[in-house]
């Protein structure tokens, strides 16, 4: 089957992010971080619903039934996709102008991983923030420092890797995760700089490969798990963002995009859209839920 990447729906995000499918419902969820706007979309019948929440949003993922966890800020949150209601359940220990929670995804266990970014450092200042971990019942772990630009954490399917991205540094890095420990030794999984891009959103697939999103090459890279580029496929954007599988079969993959970001801005006219690549002749993994094992 040939490779094809479709829009789908007629959504436009200044920055799309964190897509997430629902197997319970059909639908996708994601986020435009920028305007603090959850969305989501019925792949059957295109029917679509939004939230709003308070801006920037770095990251989402489903909880239990109707609910949702957050990466505002600098705190997590409770959503009530039902109700609409926002529930603060744990902040981070940085309180900072240029620092916020960013990219985010639940574990094997139900808990929350999601890295922070620190903008408008000085040359050669350390920045703030770092890795955390928030479980269900609001308990708050640091995992790591040292990440600039933390993007695209995801797991191997065992859930014994974390792999997570520090954009800034175009490196992606590996830490073997337990999800009642801490992090194991970081060693670098791959340098993505000779790619003319860091890796953005990223997910892990069924034979264990890891894809993550080249936002400023446009283009989605695969990996195997020794960190060999495996596959380059070309979005029809500048600047895609953020990417998950999903769809009946687990072989769609969901690519977010940005049309302006505070960096960033795209001129085409698909730009901040969502698209499917399908014939990819692979299959992801059920995304985790937050609260859910």
């Amino acid at each position: 089957m040939k490779v094809s990447v479709t829009r789908i729906g007629t959504s436009v995000d200044r920055l799309g992010e964190s897509p997430h499918w629902d197997e319970e419902t059909g639908s996708l969820y994601w986020i435009d971080a920028v305007e603090g706007i959850v969305r989501s979309f019925h792949l059957e019948t295109g029917r679509t619903a939004e939230w709003r929440l308070p801006p920037p949003v770095g990251s989402m993922a489903l909880g239990t039934t109707n609910t949702a966890i957050a990466a505002l800020k600098e705190e997590f949150a409770l959503v009530d996709l039902a109700e609409g209601g926002v529930r603060t359940l744990r902040g981070i220990d940085v309180d900072h102008p240029d620092v916020r929670i960013n990219d985010g995804k639940a574990d094997r266990a139900g808990n929350f991983v999601a890295g922070t970014m620190h903008t408008g450092r000085l040359e050669g200042e350390a920045p703030l923030g770092g890795i955390y971990r928030v479980r269900p019942g609001g308990r708050l772990e640091r995992l790591a420092d040292g990440f600039g630009v933390a993007n695209g954490p995801c797991f191997s399917p065992s859930g014994g890797t974390l792999y997570i991205a520090d954009t800034s540094t175009r490196k992606m890095w590996a830490f073997d995760y337990a999800p009642d420990a801490p992090l194991g030794e970081k060693r670098l999984f791959v340098d993505t700089d000779a790619l003319g891009s860091g890796i953005d959103g990223a997910t892990v697939d069924a034979e264990g490969c890891l894809w993550g999103v080249l936002v400023r090459a446009g283009k989605v890279a695969r990996f195997t798990p020794a960190g060999r580029l495996d596959r380059l496929i070309d979005m029809p954007v500048t600047h895609p963002t953020s990417l998950a599988f999903g769809g009946p079969d687990l072989d769609l993959l969901f690519v977010t995009s940005l049309s302006r970001s505070a960096n960033l801005q795209a001129n085409e006219a698909e730009a901040g859209g969502l698209f499917a690549v399908e014939g990819l002749g692979v299959r992801g993994l059920p995304a985790s839920r937050f609260g859910r094992a």
